[in-house]
């Protein structure tokens, strides 16, 4: 790929930024009136599975690319943020878009679009479909980019839908109210399509049930008509009349367990072979998701001392009590120190997110994401204090790594830590890029 083509490619994301001055603005009149002058490619798609939820919908559909994949289908994908490069966000049939398709595709939707107000997620939602329409494919696998029932991609007709565990979230733009929150989230189902519905609250699990029912969507849900769990090192997915012995996903951590259950649900009612299921658990890929670093300059200098490190951009409660056990199982496994690496964005429940790891660490260093509204790092130092962590200040997070390693050296307690960079997608990208560097 040419450097000019990557320079052409994000002059032509940087213009569709322009056309709308709102990051978010949910709603479906703007995509819907640039998709018919699309001539409607959404109606041109190969069979759609429809991904809504707050915890847990990147790796569900992880799942279902590797599923599909091992049973030699071509998977047409569609998922955000990207971690290093925007390309990531769009898989078209099984291999990431090329830059200057993209480059085409966004030319066309802007030319769509004229100068009327489109937010860039509409716009390179728009970008997807087009593209999906255009290049063949077996299976398209589509998430939710905020809610559900007023987000850009909720303009098709889908084969299949799924909700992903629903906790607290962009409460500014869905509410502080886990009912309201689940409605909004409900919208993507539809009438005589399927949904399989991950695990819930009690409240959450009656929300979907009542707007299952109103739309007359056919509802499956965790622990009722199916589930999954672990058993001798074993995944076991069970329904009321089959049992499977899988081996454990590729993913880590006891939440990939839940994911997986709920990838594997969908999969069978879209007659993906149970062979091509236990495949594609070994097989299965998602950076950022509990990712053990072990190549590029940040995970030598770590390993050099024998620690580890580690990678997660989950960015709220709900996630954080995710991580928090996974690290505590590796804590029971291998005892060492735990040392967190944070930096979040400013709208996020950061109180909560820290009292996950309350008790399982004594150090957290707090640190900027470059290009985004991070929460005041003396802000998050302080709660960290008050929580008894040791909170410092870095600047960046090469500078947060040197922190960490000092901070063992000098408690003279073992200088082998386990680091954990967490708090953000976003945060987790720069740290993929600064990985990537020789």
């Amino acid at each position: 790929m040419s450097n000019t083509l990557s320079e052409n490619l994000e002059r032509a994301l940087d213009a569709l930024r322009r056309l709308h001055p709102k990051k978010i603005d949910l709603g479906l009149e703007r995509i819907e009136r640039v998709l018919e002058k699309l001539g409607r490619p959404q109606d041109r798609l190969p069979p759609i599975v429809h991904i809504a939820g707050t915890n847990g919908k990147g790796s569900t559909i992880a799942y279902l690319r590797a599923f599909s994949e091992a049973q030699g289908l071509k998977a047409h994908v569609y998922t955000s943020p990207h971690l290093v490069h925007f390309r990531e966000r769009i898989i078209v049939g099984s291999r990431e878009i090329e830059d200057g398709y993209l480059i085409d595709i966004l030319a066309r939707v802007r030319q769509a679009n004229g100068d009327a107000p489109l937010s860039f997620f509409e716009a390179t939602t728009a970008a997807m479909f087009l593209a999906f329409s255009e290049q063949p494919a077996d299976i398209a696998l589509i998430e939710v980019g905020l809610g559900g029932r007023f987000d850009a991609t909720n303009v098709i007709e889908p084969d299949c839908t799924a909700i992903t565990p629903i906790d607290y979230d962009h409460a500014e733009f869905l509410g502080k109210d886990l009912a309201t929150i689940a409605r909004t989230k409900a919208g993507i189902m539809k009438r005589h399509c399927p949904v399989f519905i991950g695990p819930q609250s009690e409240l959450t699990n009656a929300v979907l049930e009542n707007e299952a029912i109103k739309v007359g969507a056919n509802a499956y849900f965790w622990n009722q008509d199916f589930r999954a769990y672990s058993q001798h090192g074993r995944l076991v997915y069970q329904t009321a009349d089959n049992l499977l012995d899988l081996p454990p996903p590729a993913l880590l951590g006891n939440h990939q367990i839940s994911n997986a259950g709920l990838a594997i649900a969908i999969a069978r009612n879209l007659q993906i072979s149970d062979p091509a299921i236990t495949k594609g658990l070994t097989q299965v890929s998602w950076p950022a998701r509990m990712q053990n670093l072990t190549t590029g300059p940040l995970a030598e200098k770590v390993i050099q001392t024998g620690g580890e490190l580690w990678l997660d951009g989950g960015h709220n409660p709900h996630a954080a009590r995710a991580i928090a056990n996974t690290m505590a199982e590796l804590e029971a496994r291998v005892s060492r120190p735990l040392i967190l690496i944070t930096g979040i964005l400013a709208n996020k429940d950061i109180e909560g997110f820290l009292e996950a790891y309350e008790g399982l660490t004594k150090t957290l260093i707090g640190v900027p994401i470059p290009g985004h509204e991070s929460l005041d790092l003396n802000r998050l130092t302080g709660l960290a204090n008050q929580r008894a962590m040791t909170g410092y200040i870095a600047k960046n997070i090469t500078d947060a790594l040197d922190i960490a390693l000092e901070s063992v050296t000098s408690e003279r307690a073992n200088p082998t830590p386990r680091i954990l960079i967490c708090g953000s997608l976003y945060l987790a990208g720069e740290v993929l890029k600064l990985s990537a560097k020789p």
